[in-house]
């Protein structure tokens, strides 16, 4: 039936895919924490206009990709397609501008509507930082810095570039978004029905267009850098010199832009070629506008987030599942000592497994397919004797030990 399958742009995480998964997240965690970022967790639903907001009501994620619903008491509610707005909203509802500034970490899962393909899905998840309440270049560094430092923690950085663009101050921007629009009106009548609303209402949007069309044309539009002014300059520089003071390699990517106005001066991202053709693998920006336009107070921001499914393709040699030591009780009047044997290895901090039926060959073969690590056998003769016999899995030698001891003998298998 097809209701018992997942819903297309889902899938269940099972098994390997998960371990690598949580080595990707629990590995960004450490490292932020180092940076002093504290993890945040926000709800997975929020009302529909804090995307609407942040997203810009032109943006296609806000227009063809979010997953929006009125709820039972009549609210617009939307399940959340990024992260950054949720962290937005909190600093304003939580009251949190007295504590500037402010540095969090998060992870979870997000949805969009979009077309499935490799590494991108309906739900997906990601992990990401935002450091709020610095408007100094060093935070840029710092956040970019972390990024690299994470990426590196997995084992990817031969594996990606950090392209990064300068998107100017609002001055900077208004200037460009002049010459932006007086190219952009001589193509006019090839631009996409989308781009030419968008023309009139936000044009740096027709900058984010997908359509092949729009692509074609904005590969020829001006470029951002010959519109900024000294300060925007100022800024980019000593962005770059902070980068080469890290450690970490860039590449400067006059195309790379952002077509929300909240946006200003760093635009990065991390891309690959590893899984085909060039893709993003992280990706962020300042947006010192942000949390004014959802209403709060003015507090400059930068961020960015990464895709989890991405990462954990790239991540070779992730953390195995520890290998479990099996119980295997012989008999039925075994069983209930062999489960307070489990019990006891359990709280002193070792994997195990108590099959709950079969013989001795059947749960062998069990503790084969589990990869188990030793097998501790009870039986009526070594229960008599206040023991156990101990089978090394890899090895196949056996040894009877006393229970007493056992704990301390299985010590070398952990």
């Amino acid at each position: 039936m097809s209701s018992l399958k997942p819903v297309r742009g889902t899938r269940d995480i099972l098994a390997d895919d998960i371990l690598r998964h949580r080595h990707v997240e629990e590995t960004a965690r450490a490292v932020a924490s180092r940076y002093g970022y504290a993890e945040i967790s926000t709800p997975i639903f929020e009302f529909t206009e804090v995307f609407a907001r942040t997203l810009g009501d032109t943006s296609d994620i806000v227009t063809k990709e979010m997953y929006t619903f009125e709820d039972k008491g009549g609210d617009r509610i939307t399940l959340r397609p990024e992260g950054t707005a949720g962290v937005a909203r909190a600093f304003i509802s939580e009251g949190l501008a007295q504590n500037l500034p402010l540095k969090f970490f998060y992870r979870g899962p997000m949805f969009r509507y979009e077309r499935p393909q490799k590494g991108r899905l309906r739900q997906f998840h990601q992990i990401g930082v935002e450091l709020l309440g610095v408007v100094r270049p060093l935070a840029d560094v710092e956040v970019i810095a972390l990024g690299a430092h994470i990426l590196d923690a997995l084992g990817l950085a031969g594996k990606v570039v950090c392209e990064l663009n300068s998107l100017g101050d609002g001055e900077s921007r208004d200037a460009y978004r002049a010459r932006l629009v007086d190219y952009l009106k001589d193509h006019k009548d090839r631009l996409s029905a989308d781009s030419r609303d968008r023309l009139e209402r936000n044009p740096l949007r027709i900058l984010d267009s997908k359509d092949e069309t729009d692509r074609e044309i904005v590969a020829g539009a001006p470029l951002m850098s010959d519109s900024l002014n000294d300060e925007s300059r100022r800024f980019f520089d000593a962005l770059l010199k902070g980068l080469e003071t890290a450690g970490v390699p860039y590449r400067i990517n006059p195309r790379l832009v952002r077509g929300l106005d909240y946006y200003c001066h760093t635009a990065f991202e991390f891309t690959t070629d590893a899984l085909g053709a060039q893709g993003t693998v992280l990706a962020g920006g300042r947006y010192d506008g942000l949390i004014r336009q959802m209403g709060g107070p003015q507090t400059p921001g930068i961020g960015w987030a990464a895709g989890v499914e991405r990462l954990a393709m790239l991540v070779e040699g992730a953390p195995k599942a520890a290998r479990p030591l099996v119980v295997i009780p012989i008999g039925e009047e075994a069983e209930e000592r062999a489960f307070a044997v489990t019990q006891g290895l359990r709280r002193a901090g070792f994997a195990v497994d108590l099959g709950f039926s079969g013989n001795l060959g059947k749960r062998m073969k069990r503790a084969n397919a589990l990869n188990a690590r030793a097998a501790v056998i009870l039986g009526g003769d070594e229960m008599a004797r206040g023991a156990a016999a101990v089978r090394d899995m890899d090895s196949g030698e056996q040894a009877e030990v006393p229970l007493t001891v056992l704990e301390e003998h299985l010590g070398r298998f952990r």
